[in-house]
């Protein structure tokens, strides 16, 4: 129940390993395009995958939620969870699904809630599901349980066919054996199969991204005490990644987090604890750092160009949040973006595959950003380049040839990928976050 990122990526591999899948969505367009192969986001290896089981007949997409579910063991729930207003998850899609399971179901059936959702909501689930078939005036048996996703955008489907572990939360054995049974294949050469009980399975998603995100947002208020105090955080990392407890994952400083799962995950935690009347102080300051964090690019530029930057033009190098991804939610390119040309500047843009998502939603009222389809077209007749998106093209791009096209060789980096000592001996001004 859902098409959207995690929906989609589950179903097609659910369907991959040989299981009968049906994708509902309640937007009729979407649906019509994915029963003509063409998928709604970039994902690597998605849209084959999508197109190869459509056509074996494992994989169905339809907006007949009652049909869909006729023959289904296993619903999941795959919808958005929106940030609200006051940080905590919109449960509303959610428990509209259930509502409709609950008018719809006829047989014994497991209900997974697969959306990130708070503590508490498969009660929520099971509660909503059980009045409307009290309404009906039906006795049907059915388990809610709770199996969170741990997948990367950019690869979702090498994480979903080879998991690190499958989280599950039941109360029955029952529904604990079905699921146990549906993962069996992901599983062949180790059993990361991890059983336990609903809340805790629900708060596992949480912590989990709320402890990545701690990791970067700490690393990224040591790189700017090292901005402070003259140390290189290039340095710094390489010194404390080699600690086995640390590790090298997590901790490349960079001009903030964003996408679809740590700034509303954090925030909705956050928002729990405050709830039960718990101050999060770790995860509030988590939250602050990231959205400082985000304009520490766009106040280098203001320091090299002055307050006032009208006549001035910047190439950006990157819109999505992370590479491998067209998704702009919550992207440091924006606010960049938005800082730069609030204060006079145009922008001309140039990423992989989110163009269209800039275009059409994200910046699509700022009208001093322009869009090209090479990033050497970025550059021409820039005052400088900003990265801002760690895609692979550009970790070793022709100097050269941007040094030519530039007004000035002036390169702000939001993700230092590069040497210091070389960019220098190439001309560049050259400037890195963490790095006096």
């Amino acid at each position: 129940m859902g098409t959207g990122y995690v929906g989609l990526v589950s179903g097609a591999c659910f369907a991959q390993m040989g299981n009968t899948v049906t994708c509902v969505d309640i937007d009729d367009n979407k649906i019509a395009r994915l029963q003509e192969g063409i998928v709604p986001i970039y994902e690597p290896g998605l849209e084959t995958m999508v197109r190869q089981n459509h056509e074996n007949g494992t994989l169905n997409f339809t907006t007949d939620t009652k049909e869909a579910i006729k023959n289904a063991t296993i619903v999941f729930i795959a919808v958005g969870t929106p940030m609200g207003e006051d940080g905590s998850a919109d449960l509303q899609y959610v428990l509209a699904v259930a509502k409709s399971i609950g008018q719809h179901m006829h047989d014994y059936m497991v209900v997974v809630d697969k959306s990130t959702v708070p503590v508490g909501t498969a009660d929520k689930v099971k509660a909503v599901i059980q009045a409307e078939l009290d309404a009906r005036g039906v006795d049907i048996e059915f388990d809610v349980v709770s199996n969170p996703e741990f997948l990367k955008e950019g690869a979702a489907i090498k994480d979903f066919m080879k998991p690190d572990r499958v989280v599950v939360g039941a109360d029955s054995e029952k529904a604990m054996n079905v699921m146990r049974e549906l993962y069996v294949p992901f599983m062949k050469n180790h059993d990361r199969f991890i059983g336990m009980d609903i809340k805790s399975a629900e708060m596992t998603k949480y912590a989990a991204n709320a402890m990545l995100a701690t990791k970067i947002s700490f690393m990224n208020e040591i790189s700017n005490i090292c901005e402070r105090v003259g140390a290189d955080i290039n340095n710094v990392r390489n010194g404390i990644g080699s600690d086995s407890r640390i590790g090298y994952s997590f901790i490349y400083p960079g001009c903030g987090y964003g996408g679809s799962c740590f700034p509303k995950d954090v925030q909705a935690l956050a928002k729990t604890a405050k709830d039960l009347e718990y101050t999060p102080r770790i995860l509030d300051a988590v939250e602050a750092v990231n959205y400082d964090q985000k304009k520490v690019i766009p106040n280098k530029v203001i320091k090299r160009f002055g307050e006032d930057l009208s006549g001035q033009t910047f190439a950006i190098w990157g819109l999505a949040f992370k590479p491998e991804t067209d998704d702009m939610r919550e992207a440091s390119s924006i606010t960049i973006i938005n800082e730069l040309t609030s204060r006079g500047a145009n922008v001309v843009a140039y990423d992989p595959k989110a163009r269209h998502e800039a275009e059409s939603f994200y910046l699509k009222d700022n009208l001093h950003v322009n869009y090209v389809n090479s990033k050497y077209d970025a550059l021409n007749d820039a005052d400088a380049l900003i990265l801002v998106t760690e895609w692979q093209e550009f970790r070793s791009p022709d100097f050269d040839e941007i040094s030519k096209r530039l007004k000035n060789s002036i390169l702000f980096d939001g993700r230092n990928q590069f040497d210091k000592a070389r960019m220098k001996a190439l001309g560049f001004e050259y400037v890195q976050i963490g790095v006096k």
